[in-house]
């Protein structure tokens, strides 16, 4: 292991890990292995896990450009959610409404999980169970939230998963402006995610698994990863790239690498809580198109994020000079304010953005060839601290062929067409962000709910 420190840290979290990042060594020429992982964040660092909790005298090589953590797993709002993006609605209609309901509670028990697993581990990530209050602002916001309530009961689902708050109850757990009504969601938990991350990738090799990093997978076939290092050959290969897949030869168009960007306050003192709420460390949003989430830290800082613009980059490029965008992050510090006033005069330590990974179908999932040994899994639209975890515990059960509730899961199996050519990416993510970012301001002045924005929802989705 390099005793060299990173410089320039990636995010408040890597920024204020003890002892600061240093790089495992990279990949020293050509290896065999049984498994081989392409990816060192959450996706694929749970796969590793699993196997070799199931399995130690499994020979697990995990591969990763940069350092376990770097990407998303490293950078992102610290939600575990028990939750998909977009609902499981597209799942029911590719099986049936009970299988959907079935992906739904193993997404609620993940969450459960990966807290056992934290404290089996003795993983200090600041796992804090405290659920997810989504405010309302205006009557739209308000109406999508009664019918999230009404599809929720209709599906099964109690208070004990999903409650609706009225304003003053919302205003109790998240002080904002224009609180109309609330939701309250209670399989979620608080978490730093990059003590998580590299909490786990310690886990893996305590179990036997070898972790490479600064090594660049460039092509990935039958058995056979390809990178600048060497080559490594595995009967069982699974790629775990998340938006990095564009990295990989004939790739490019596989999923759509989507901006988010994020600021952090300073330390606050417990009476500005005391002022905005936030007591038990729910994370927070709002119920707008151009998503917002936020979370106060275990050391009583705000994290808070949004999608900001640039959201893409023209040819799915991905840059490291995106990451920081003045322009983006002003935005995103004038929303923060706007929801929180009380937080105006307070400093902004640290900014930073990463990106996430849209399939086209926007679905999650995972499939696993038991004939060519190649995996795969991601996709999930910004919400994969559980998902990951989930998906990395399905793929290492069908890897090993064991049978289990989770290998029929309707997220099993599901592939995605791959997205269109240049221009028409570019201007579609472009075209469509200006819209919904108009439709969140239309519906603020009106109050009436954005039908274009509605009907886009449906259309990029494919519905």
């Amino acid at each position: 292991m390099s005793s060299l420190p990173l410089q320039q840290p990636d995010s408040l979290w890597l920024d204020t890990l003890d002892p600061p990042i240093t790089k495992r060594s990279s990949l020293d020429g050509d290896l065999s292995v049984d498994v081989a992982i392409v990816g060192g964040g959450f996706s694929g660092l749970w796969t590793a896990y699993y196997l070799l909790a199931s399995d130690p005298n499994l020979n697990v090589l995990v591969i990763e450009s940069e350092y376990c953590g770097f990407g998303a797993s490293g950078r992102n709002g610290g939600w575990c959610e028990g939750a998909l993006a977009g609902g499981t609605e597209k799942y029911a209609a590719k099986s049936s409404k009970n299988e959907a309901k079935r992906l739904e509670r193993a997404m609620f028990n993940t969450v459960d999980e990966v807290e056992r697993i934290t404290n089996k581990e003795s993983i200090d990530c600041g796992f804090t169970k405290g659920g997810v209050i989504s405010v309302a602002r205006n009557q739209p916001q308000a109406q999508r939230q009664r019918d999230e309530i009404r599809s929720a009961r209709e599906n099964g689902f109690g208070e004990d998963v999903i409650r609706l708050l009225e304003r003053d109850e919302a205003l109790s757990y998240l002080n904002a402006t224009r609180v109309l009504s609330g939701i309250f969601f209670a399989p979620s938990a608080t978490i730093d995610p990059a003590r998580l991350v590299r909490g786990l990738a310690i886990a893996v090799e305590k179990l036997g698994g070898q972790i490479v990093e600064s090594t660049e997978a460039i092509n990935i076939a039958k058995n056979k990863v390809k990178t600048n290092h060497g080559l490594v050959k595995a009967e069982v290969i699974v790629q775990a790239t998340e938006a990095y897949t564009r990295n990989l030869k004939g790739h490019k168009l596989d999923l759509l690498p989507v901006y988010s960007r994020m600021i952090a306050t300073e330390p606050l003192d417990e009476k500005v809580f005391d002022e905005i709420g936030l007591r038990g460390r729910p994370t927070f949003a709002d119920g707008r198109y151009m998503v917002i989430y936020g979370q106060r830290t275990e050391d009583n800082r705000i994290a808070f994020g949004g999608q900001g613009m640039p959201p893409y980059l023209f040819g799915s490029k991905i840059s490291k000079t995106a990451e920081v965008n003045k322009k983006s992050h002003e935005l995103i510090h004038q929303t923060l304010i706007d929801l929180l006033p009380a937080l105006r005069d307070f400093k902004i330590t640290h900014r930073w953005g990463g990106v996430l990974a849209i399939p086209r179908n926007w679905l999650p999932g995972l499939y696993f060839d038991s004939f060519s040994g190649l995996g795969v899994l991601g996709g999930y639209v910004g919400e994969g601290v559980a998902a990951a975890n989930l998906a990395g515990r399905t793929m290492a059960e069908l890897i090993l062929r064991h049978d289990t509730e989770r290998v029929t899961l309707p997220w099993v199996g599901v592939k995605s067409r791959r997205w269109e050519p240049e221009p028409f990416r570019w201007l579609g993510v472009r075209t469509s962000r200006r819209l919904m970012g108009s439709a969140d301001i239309s519906e603020t002045r009106t109050n009436r709910t954005s039908k274009s924005a509605m009907l886009l929802a449906h259309l990029l989705r494919g519905d």
